[in-house]
């Protein structure tokens, strides 16, 4: 007895994402065949042209064509599943919406879960996603999510890093440098990219090369000159406070 092989399309312009995203989906759905891995909305358009599949990962946020434009062309088309790096205030319209998601960073477990609901619907007619899209232009219009991830080089490797796990950003001549609880990489965005796009709640600038993540801080304490320097949870080193922004401790 044959096995009834559905087709999938990728589209996701992080390449390493793009890459970890077919190979999870090897592991926890090997009958799909995924015929297409689109790097930008154009691509993702054109795929979905050629292939007809019956499943498109579509990340919401790409270059040529948003994945909000593309949603549109494949509502009624095929069934689609959201990958996105937005919080909780827009969980609850694909929840609404009858449509599966899986989050930045990558889970195998729950994209495992929003392949199994996807196979329960494959026998029925793709849903109709207008209302839903509708509704999460509204909302992305009003709040733009903060950033959740990065790439980070070590050596010759590149992994994901949620921004959760970062301590402190320090800006050297050319790069970042992002430092983890037992780790440093390299990243390439500038210190001002990262103060437009993390969330400014978590994290502070102390000093025109270092942006803090609060959650690290242990304290803070003067040096012998009366300078402010912070101390971190789980890193020997501190970081020193300049003046234009000791203003955020007073009230520690």
């Amino acid at each position: 007895m044959s096995t009834v092989t559905y087709t999938g399309v990728i589209a996701e312009d992080e390449p390493v994402l793009r890459a970890q995203l077919k190979e999870l989906l090897g592991d926890v759905w090997p009958e799909l065949d995924v015929v297409a891995a689109a790097e930008d909305g154009l691509r993702a358009m054109r795929a979905l042209e050629r292939h007809h599949p019956d499943v498109l990962f579509l990340d919401i946020e790409m270059a040529g064509l948003t994945g909000l434009e593309i949603a549109k062309h494949a509502s009624g088309r095929c069934h689609v599943v959201f990958v996105t790096a937005y919080d909780h205030y827009a969980v609850a319209a694909f929840e609404e919406g009858a449509v599966d998601y899986v989050m930045k960073p990558l889970n195998a477990a729950r994209l495992a879960t929003a392949c199994d609901r996807v196979k329960k619907r494959l026998p029925a007619a793709p849903v109709n996603l207008d209302g839903l899209l509708e509704m999460l232009a509204k909302r992305t219009a009003q709040a733009h999510p903060y950033l959740r991830w990065i790439n980070a080089s070590q050596g010759a490797d590149v992994r994901l890093v949620t921004v959760d796990e970062i301590c402190y950003f320090h800006s050297d001549t050319k790069y970042t440098r992002a430092v983890t609880a037992n780790n440093e990489a390299l990243i390439r965005k500038s210190l001002k990219e990262l103060l437009e796009e993390l969330d400014p709640a978590l994290f502070w600038q102390i000093h025109r090369s270092t942006i803090v993540n609060v959650n690290a801080i242990a304290g803070v304490s003067r040096d012998f000159a009366g300078h402010l320097i912070v101390k971190l949870k789980n890193r020997k080193e501190t970081l020193p406070v300049s003046q234009p922004f000791a203003h955020r401790f007073r009230q520690m």
